[in-house]
């Protein structure tokens, strides 16, 4: 598995909220420390994703934010 993206994190998925069309998927990246990544319902399946299997989380932004108080 290659990506040009390189910020690549593997966890173990924590919860899937299924909606309509859309299902919602936290990824636990390190204990107490999620990632939530909203895809559609077709997606989570063709993946077979599932509760307790490993998947990474992906992330591939043209920006990042930073912030202080």
């Amino acid at each position: 598995m290659k990506f040009s993206a390189r910020n690549q994190v593997k966890g173990t998925i924590k919860a899937i909220e299924t909606g309509a069309v859309n299902s919602e998927v936290v990824i636990e990246i390190a204990q107490g420390v999620e990632v939530v990544s909203i895809i559609t319902n077709s997606s989570v399946e063709s993946l077979g994703l599932e509760v307790g299997k490993q998947a990474y989380a992906v992330i591939k932004a043209s920006n990042v934010m930073v912030a202080v108080d």
